[in-house]
This record gives structure tokens, C-alpha cells and sequence, in this order.
């Protein structure tokens, strides 16, 4: 089987997980909140990677390197992965997604400051296209930006934070142990601020099927995005990830009874061309340095 049918087949996998985790966070915040949802996630997460490790003897991987920069990290993604789940109750399904495509610009964004990456005009350009399209998404001045809007666009923000962390984490430490600290430090972090009030709801037995469905579909996703990744480059591995826009507009749909919002369609479509503008020049950049 061809590399690029085998990556599409494992992000059709995470395009599954990722919808299936949109669901489930919007069922489980009717009792519980996004604190309390992170803080079971957490758990649930901790528990399958350790009995992933204990399973393949493999916890020789998991080391004491960084851990500055583990908490840094999953702060950024535990901040970003609240105001996810807080915008899933807030605004329409394909929204949230739509926006959520603009974490690739912020890296552009802040790499040159946080990575010492320079930023070519290429990347300007991306940019500003991207942001051309967060202004059809949002589409100023046609309706209120609420609450949830806002949450949606910081999220993305805090992603691209977390995506910088991960990406100087994998040059001195193992997957196994990103994943371990991943889990245990924002089961920590859950518990702090979900218990910061000293009010700490239980889901009830109607919740606990979708607390653990939210745990397992985040592992699910990234480890298949992982995949996809290392058996076909970006540029293959990244419009089919926009499949998952039209994907999750049609289960807002049939599940939530949302309008497809055209406008939002349009947006994410232009979203998506000024990252797949930046896939492209950075390919062709690195050749040209090869080359050279």
C-alpha cells in the first residue's frame, strides 16, 4: 500500500477521534465543567499510558530531563485544551474547528521569538491571509463576538505555544516520556483548579462513558496524527486534516441541528490555504538549501 494512502488512512483515524471527542466534551459539560472535564480526561489519559509502559516494560524512557519545560509545555496545552472545551458550549462545532486551524500561523508567529527561527515574507504573506479569513469566520460588525469566539482564537494561541514546547522536548526526550508527563502534570494541574473551589462534581453513570471516550479519543488522535506524520510528509498529512471541517459541520448538523454556515466554510478555506502557502515554501525552502 502507497505511504500517502496509509498517512490518509491514520488521519481519517484522528479526524474520527477529534469529532468523537467534540461530542463527548459537549454531552459531559452538561454536569460537568471544563476543569473537571480536563481533570477525568487526565486521569484517564495517565492510566492507559501507564499501563502502556508497564505492558511493554518501557519505563526505562521516561527521565527527569526538562521538566521545566514538560510544565511549561503542558500548562500552555492544559490552558488551550480548557478554553477548547469551554468554546465547544459556546459557538458552533465547525467554528471552533475553523479557528482552531490558525495554530500553524501562530507558530509562525512566535518562532522567531520563542525557537530563534527566522520568519521569511512567505510566512508574512500566510499570515496575512489567515487572518483575512479569521475576519470572514468572525465576519465583524454581522453579529456579536461572544464569549465563546474569543475562547476559540486564544486556544489556538496557546496550541501553537504547546506545539513549540513539544517540538524542543523531542530533541532530548522520548515520545514515551512527553506522553507520561503530559498526563500526569495536567491530572495535577485538573485537580488544583477543578478543586479550587473545594466543589468537585461527579459525573454520574450516564457521564462516565463519555469522560472516558473524551481520554482515550485525545490519545487516539495525536498518536494517529504521529503516524501519519512519519510515513508522509506534511504537505499530504495536512489537507487531509482539513477534512475534518466539512466533517464536523455535517455532525453539528445531524447531531446539534447547526446550521453549515457557509461563511465559516469560506474562512476556514482560506485558513487552510495560507498554511498549506507556508507548507509549500518551507519544502521548497529546505530543498533549496540541500541543493545548495
Amino acid at each position: 500500500m502507497h505511504p500517502n494512502i496509509r498517512a490518509a488512512i491514520w488521519m481519517i483515524g484522528a479526524i474520527v477521534s477529534f469529532s468523537v471527542m467534540a461530542i463527548a466534551g459537549r454531552e459531559a459539560s452538561a454536569e460537568l465543567d471544563t476543569f473537571e472535564i480536563m481533570m477525568y480526561r487526565s486521569f484517564v489519559g495517565l492510566a492507559t499510558v501507564c499501563l502502556i509502559l508497564s505492558v511493554s516494560r518501557n519505563w526505562h524512557m521516561v527521565t527527569l530531563e526538562n521538566l521545566g519545560l514538560h510544565a511549561a509545555r503542558n500548562l500552555a496545552h492544559f490552558g488551550g485544551q480548557n478554553l477548547w472545551f469551554f468554546a465547544l458550549t459556546a459557538m458552533p462545532l465547525a467554528q471552533l474547528f475553523a479557528l482552531e486551524f490558525t495554530t500553524p500561523i501562530w507558530v509562525l508567529l512566535l518562532s522567531p521569538v520563542l525557537l530563534k527561527a527566522p520568519i521569511r515574507p512567505v510566512g508574512l504573506l500566510a499570515a496575512g491571509i489567515a487572518f483575512v479569513g479569521i475576519l470572514i469566520v468572525a465576519r465583524p460588525g454581522s453579529a456579536p463576538i461572544g464569549i465563546g469566539f474569543g475562547a476559540a482564537a486564544l486556544c489556538a494561541v496557546f496550541f501553537a505555544l504547546t506545539f513549540i514546547a513539544t517540538k524542543k522536548l523531542t530533541q532530548r526526550n522520548s515520545t514515551a516520556s512527553i506522553l507520561f508527563y503530559l498526563t500526569l502534570m495536567q491530572a495535577v494541574f485538573g485537580i488544583v483548579f477543578a478543586g479550587h473551589d473545594f466543589d468537585v462534581a461527579l459525573p454520574s453513570f450516564a457521564v462516565v462513558p463519555y469522560v472516558v471516550i473524551i481520554g482515550l479519543a485525545g490519545l487516539v488522535a495525536h498518536f494517529c496524527i504521529t503516524n501519519a506524520l512519519k510515513i508522509a510528509p506534511a504537505s499530504v498529512v495536512a489537507p487531509i486534516d482539513f477534512i475534518r471541517l466539512p466533517a464536523i459541520a455535517i455532525v453539528g448538523a445531524l447531531v446539534y441541528d447547526e446550521v453549515i454556515d457557509v461563511w465559516v466554510i469560506l474562512g476556514a478555506i482560506i485558513i487552510f490555504s495560507a498554511n498549506y502557502l507556508n507548507i509549500i515554501s518551507e519544502m521548497k525552502h529546505s530543498q533549496d538549501l540541500t541543493k545548495g
